[in-house]
This record gives C-alpha cells, sequence and structure tokens, in this order.
C-alpha cells in the first residue's frame, strides 16, 4: 500500500518532507497558495497577508554549510552567507534535482484539516484546499505534514504602547520593511532589539537623521565573521564544543561565552548588556550594529512608556522629539488556522501519528524535514514570542538516535578515524546524520571532507601568494648572510669593536672566581 501524505507549504521543511516521503515509497502532494515555492524567502515588493515576508536587502545569518540540505550541498562558490536570492535558487535546484516540482500544487491553498469519522482504525485526515478562483476541493490522506511556517501573523501590541493613537507619523511592523527609501531624513525609532530589529536599525541609520532603538532586557551580540574570519557557526557550532556544554557548568559556560563576546566590545559600555546570561536566550547575530552605535547612528534607549504625538518617553524619564517613524519589531504569533485545535498539530510531530505506518519511516520522515535548518544554542528563556527555541545538537541527535542515524564517534573512532576527527573537532553540519542509519547517503562522507573547501572557495576570488617551506628558509639564510657580512665588515674596519662589546655582555671571570 502507497501512503498518501498531504504536506502544506513548499517552502525549505515543505521540500524536505516531499524528498523524505519519496524516498521512503510514499506519495506526497504539497499544496502552495502561492505561484512560487521558497516559503519565507520568496520576496515580494509588497507583503502579503496570511505570508512571510522579507526585506529587499536581507542575507541569512547561518553559513551556508550550516544551512544546507544533508544530502544535496549548496554550490561551493556560492557565497558563506547568502543573500534572500541566492537561497531561493538554491531551493528551486533542489526541488528540480530531486523532481519535487510534480507534486506541488500551487495557487491551492488549505482551508481545514480534521480527522475522518473512522480516524480511530484508518488513520486518514481529510484535507479541504481551496484554489485561487474559490473553488474547493475535498481530499483524504494517511497523513499530514505542516510546513507552513512561523513568521507569517505579525505581532503589534499596540495596547501596550500608551498613546499611540496619538502618533503623527508612520508607525509598522518590520514584517511590512521592504528597504530604508521612506525614511531617508527621518528620526527613526525602532521598538525591539531581535535580529530583525538591528538590520533594520543599521540600514536606516545610512540614511535616517537618527535612528533609536528601544529594548526592554538589552541583548547579547555575536558577530558573523569570527576568529581567522570563519564563519561563527562553523568555528563554534561544533560536537566538541557541545559536549564541553554538557560536562561544564552552565555558569562557567556563560563566563566563557561573555568574556569572549565583551572581548570584541565590552556589552556594558555600548548599553547593550542584558539581565539574561549569554545562553539563556538567542544572541543577536550583526557585525555592523556595534560600530553604528560607537559612531551614534544608532542610539540604545530604554523600554518605550509612552507617545505624546510626535514625541516617545522612555522608561528612564528621556525623550525622543520629532519622530517620524516607528518600526516595531517585536516578533511573531503563531497560528494555524487551517487546524481546529492544536491537537492534531501535536499528533502530527508523534513519531506514530498515522495508525498503521511504520514508525522507524514516520521519524525518519519527521528528522529529515528539519534537519536542514537554523541551530540554536542552550537552555533558553521561553516566552509567547520564543518557544521554538531549542538545543540544535541535542535536538538533531535525539531525534536520529530514535532511528540509527546519529554518529556514533566510539564506532568511528575503531573504523574511520580521519572522519572521527571530522566530526568531533568539526560543524555539526546535516551531513553528519547521513553517515549511517536508514537515510545513509553515499556523500555524506565525502561533504564532510570538503564543507571547508566549500567555505573557501567564493573568498578565492584573488590570487595571494604565500611564502612556502622552501621559501622561508630561504628569507631566514639569507638574513644569517646578511647579519654575518654585516659582523664581517665591521670588524675588518675596527678590529678592536666588537671583542669590547662582548667583554661589557660577558662578566669579568676573575670576580666571578672571587
Amino acid at each position: 500500500m502507497v501512503h498518501r501524505v498531504a504536506v502544506i507549504g513548499a517552502g525549505p521543511s515543505g521540500l524536505a518532507s516531499m524528498k523524505a516521503c519519496l524516498d521512503e515509497g510514499m506519495l506526497p502532494t504539497c499544496f502552495e497558495s502561492s505561484d512560487d515555492m521558497g516559503g519565507l524567502w520568496r520576496f515580494k515588493e509588497v507583503s502579503e497577508p496570511n505570508r512571510a515576508s522579507i526585506y529587499r536587502s536581507l542575507t541569512i545569518n547561518i553559513s551556508k554549510e550550516m544551512m544546507c540540505y544533508s544530502d544535496f550541498p549548496i554550490p561551493a562558490d556560492y557565497p558563506n552567507y547568502m543573500h534572500h536570492s541566492k537561497i531561493l535558487t538554491y531551493f528551486r535546484m533542489y526541488a528540480e534535482h530531486f523532481k519535487l516540482l510534480q507534486h506541488i500544487r500551487f495557487k491551492t491553498s488549505v482551508k481545514n484539516i480534521k480527522q475522518r469519522p473512522d480516524f480511530s482504525h484508518s488513520g486518514e485526515w481529510e484535507v479541504v484546499t481551496e484554489s485561487i478562483d474559490g473553488q474547493q476541493e475535498s481530499h483524504v490522506f494517511d497523513a499530514v505534514i505542516c510546513c507552513s511556517g512561523h513568521y507569517t501573523y505579525p505581532h503589534l501590541p499596540l495596547k501596550d504602547f500608551t498613546g499611540i493613537e496619538t502618533f503623527e507619523g508612520k508607525y509598522f511592523h518590520s514584517w511590512d520593511y521592504k528597504g530604508p527609501e521612506d525614511m531617508s531624513g527621518k528620526r527613526v525609532v525602532v521598538i525591539g532589539i531581535g535580529n530583525s530589529g538591528s538590520d533594520i536599525a543599521v540600514e536606516s541609520s545610512r540614511v535616517a537623521e537618527q535612528v533609536y532603538m528601544s529594548t526592554r532586557r538589552g541583548t547579547w551580540i555575536i558577530r558573523q565573521v569570527s576568529d581567522n574570519g570563519l564563519p561563527v557557526d562553523m568555528q563554534y557550532n561544533t560536537r566538541f564544543v557541545h559536549i564541553l556544554f554538557q560536562l561544564l557548568p552552565i555558569k562557567v559556560i556563560n563566563w566563557i561565552g561573555e568574556n569572549k563576546v565583551n572581548a570584541m566590545y565590552d556589552h556594558s559600555m555600548y548599553g547593550l548588556k542584558p539581565k539574561h546570561r549569554l545562553f539563556s536566550q538567542i544572541p543577536v547575530i550583526n557585525d555592523d550594529l556595534p560600530f553604528k552605535i560607537l559612531s551614534g547612528s544608532v542610539i540604545l534607549k530604554p523600554n518605550v512608556k509612552e507617545i505624546r504625538g510626535s514625541t516617545v518617553v522612555f522608561d528612564d524619564g528621556s525623550t525622543v522629539e520629532k519622530v517620524d517613524t516607528i518600526v516595531f519589531s517585536t516578533g511573531y504569533n503563531y497560528d494555524f488556522p487551517y487546524m481546529p485545535t492544536i491537537m492534531p498539530q501535536a499528533e502530527i510531530q508523534s513519531p506514530a501519528f498515522k495508525p498503521g505506518h511504520d514508525e522507524e519511516k514516520v521519524t525518519l520522515l519527521i528528522f529529515l524535514s528539519t534537519c536542514a535548518f537554523f541551530g540554536c544554542v542552550r537552555s533558553y528563556i521561553v516566552s509567547k514570542l520564543t518557544p521554538l527555541q531549542v538545543d540544535f545538537v541535542s535536538y538533531m541527535d535525539d531525534i536520529a538516535g530514535e532511528i540509527g542515524a546519529r554518529p556514533s564517534l566510539l564506532w568511528l573512532f575503531f573504523t574511520d578515524y580521519p572522519l572521527f576527527q571530522r566530526v568531533l573537532w568539526g560543524p555539526v553540519t546535516a551531513y553528519q546524520y547521513r553517515l549511517m542509519g536508514p537515510g545513509k547517503w553515499e556523500g555524506a562522507r565525502r561533504a564532510i571532507f570538503t564543507q571547508f573547501d566549500r567555505m573557501f572557495q567564493p573568498l578565492k576570488t584573488r590570487k595571494v601568494e604565500e611564502a612556502s617551506v622552501f621559501g622561508r628558509l630561504t628569507k631566514l639564510s639569507l638574513i644569517v648572510m646578511a647579519g654575518g657580512a654585516a659582523v664581517y665588515y665591521v670588524h675588518a674596519r675596527n678590529p678592536t669593536t666588537i671583542p669590547a662589546l662582548l667583554s661589557k655582555l660577558r662578566p669579568n671571570r676573575l670576580n666571578v672566581l672571587q
């Protein structure tokens, strides 16, 4: 029997889910409400209701080797941190390579999902869809995978900002932001200091008269460009570092990490230092914001207390007058409007959500749909706006362990020591979860061995002569010869100079004996 699976959304997770279904002999049908694939990474000049939205200049803050699919490396010549257009191109390449497009029904939205009356023994689901012309259709599937994303519904808490109705300028959520053109010469207040808020503050400060950033708690900021110019996640998101996190007290880990980031710029001096420790919440990844603060282009302020016309009042009593624009970078709400309750969502995430399915296959299906994207760090503060933050390596290892796809360090140590070294000390890329188990990919080992080659390739756009060992030895020999020639020249011109100098440096033997 071929199991029929409905996949909602043709973004990165939706594509991975379709691929996993096909690998396991299932028949997927993907419903995508737009006319193109890519999900969040499909840029539109005008934000569309009920859809994720990005801005024109957006560049991802995860390096390409850490974000790519586990069996389809991103092209070596692509930059390490990619513009959204490159990311979308990569997804199209993936879909074409694995022949996924034929399984996608574009311009078709899902209106409702519910269990069939005989669900207790059939495990079947009824999915109601609507085409762009308004025609509804009912389908029956053995399983449903929701891949519609969680950056769709902006959280705009206007009730928390007293006097917002008196504001004389323009305000909007970061979901509506496309570029800084409308902020030229303006006085701008950005509320929220997450990754989007920081990007918007930096970009708008290049054209605005002045930008202010309001934050309740502050934040830790790390750079994308880490030691020796490596992407920060390639440098530190390693299995060895993960082991240290398990062994050392979190206070020690926080102390080490905070000293590291403060060595770049003192967070207290910059007004950035938050109330929480470094590894209690996802930090902001931004190389430009500290310089903008240092140059005065961006001024940090505490939480907004109230708004009086064009004046913004902050908790510390300070004010900013003649404000033209307020940008609310206040996160997103999470909603699946096509689900009547939360129960189907919980069942879909269960490894055995479909009676009659092979548990191993379903677990693999879910695992492979998540193994490509977005690593976090550890022990995060949970709020209603950040419920999806997990420890990346632990999460991946736990799911992979259920199906035998977790890489065994002990096994690799005895059977493939060169690979063991790269798995332990290198970045935890998705290829590691294709080395063994039911999803094994023959190219995984080579992908791990060549991941740094792909990282370096886009940087090799100008040839730089590097001195060889022979060259360094030659240079040392020339220095020694030049030094000897200088000594000989001085001695030939004035034979007493060098002996006199040596006598001053050497203690008098007679005095030593006495």
